[in-house]
């Protein structure tokens, strides 16, 4: 939300983790066309590492400062547990709530997407503010898109997550409840994940041995028919799957009937 002409930027997300958060401001900045000098933040744990409530005293995130100074912005944070000092934001989630997505289903998540989309460029910009009075999207043009700071050529802050994961028995390691294939040979072997930008690179060593677009969703399968090539046993089914494949039952002619073995053990199965 912006301090002066109200104007939103609304996106939706799974989890409140660093990159996610990195992405949500990335997107706000070239939505409004610049950055302001200044950007509120809540305490959340991704961002602030210690607010001292008596002092005011704020220790930021490392990666929050160094997000920072790449986009030029003075980051701050609200005071503790006083919901009301940051007003403003407070309001405008409870109005995206109330008129957006109360009352609605969707059928993916790319539809709520769009949908949020439309209704902030549709309603939410064209409304008449109960507070200024004014509408948000002329408001924003009059007298506050000229004082951000332009973003021409300034690319991405690339905000990135390193993880260490041991590769399980099925030929894949698990990231935030998702499995993502690895060669097979690599069972029990110790990898690093790096997410960013929409895809997890997986690196046995210096090499990078896999690298799947992020899963959307949890409990699901993102799998490369590559990494089973030369194992006997498994087959991709369909897409996102993995699906052991069915053992032939033994020929006839190797099967005794279980009376046989009855009598060699002495007695009754």
């Amino acid at each position: 939300t912006l301090g002066y002409s109200r104007r939103h930027h609304v996106r939706a997300f799974r989890n409140e983790r660093q990159e996610s958060w990195f992405d949500g401001l990335e997107s706000s900045f070239v939505k409004f066309g610049g950055v302001p000098d200044e950007v509120l933040f809540d305490n959340a744990r991704a961002l602030v590492v210690e607010h001292d409530a008596a002092t005011r005293t704020v220790v930021f995130n490392d990666k929050l400062t160094a997000f920072a100074k790449h986009w030029g912005f003075r980051p701050r944070a609200c005071a503790p547990y006083r919901a009301r000092t940051k007003g403003k934001t407070e309001n405008g989630v409870g109005y995206v709530k109330r008129n957006a997505v109360a009352g609605r289903t969707f059928p993916s998540w790319e539809a709520f997407e769009a949908h949020l989309e439309a209704w902030t460029r549709e309603i939410a910009d064209l409304r008449q503010h109960g507070t200024t009075g004014e509408v948000p999207i002329e408001r924003f043009r009059r007298a506050e898109a000229h004082a951000l700071k332009p973003i021409a050529g300034r690319p991405p802050f690339q905000a990135a997550r390193e993880l260490i994961r041991r590769v399980q028995a099925d030929c894949a390691v698990e990231i935030d409840g998702n499995a993502y294939s690895v060669p097979w040979r690599l069972i029990g072997e110790t990898v690093r994940a790096t997410i960013a930008d929409g895809v997890v690179c997986i690196h046995h060593g210096i090499h990078e041995v896999a690298a799947h677009p992020i899963c959307v969703g949890r409990r699901r399968r993102v799998v490369d028919p590559k990494h089973f090539e030369g194992l006997t046993g498994f087959k991709p089914s369909r897409a996102g799957d993995l699906a052991l494949s069915p053992v032939a039952p033994p020929s006839p002619t190797l099967l005794r009937p279980l009376g046989e073995y009855e009598a060699i053990v002495g007695g009754g199965f």
